[in-house]
């Protein structure tokens, strides 16, 4: 499963947590410095529970103030043509 994960940091930290972010190899697949209400967006890779332990672990970094994770789902709107 794929999973976006929204990260504010506190002022002037960005630099650090991208840092600490880019040691954590198994499901952050890409790390994009971004505008808008977050600073940081991850895109994470995995089983959900290795998406669940990494968003834990990103609470454990104290330049962190907040993350919001969005989880990946298929939906079928009938879009698609047979």
């Amino acid at each position: 499963m794929r999973a976006l994960c929204l990260i504010t940091v506190k002022p002037g930290k960005v630099d650090n947590v991208i840092r600490i972010l880019q040691k954590v190899r198994k499901t952050i697949k890409e790390i994009m410095v971004v505008t808008g209400r977050a600073d940081i967006i991850v895109v994470l890779q995995g089983t959900i529970d290795e998406v669940n332990n990494t968003v834990i672990d990103f609470k454990k970094i104290k330049e962190i103030a907040s993350t919001e994770t969005l989880i990946e789902v298929e939906v079928d709107l009938g879009w698609s043509k047979p």
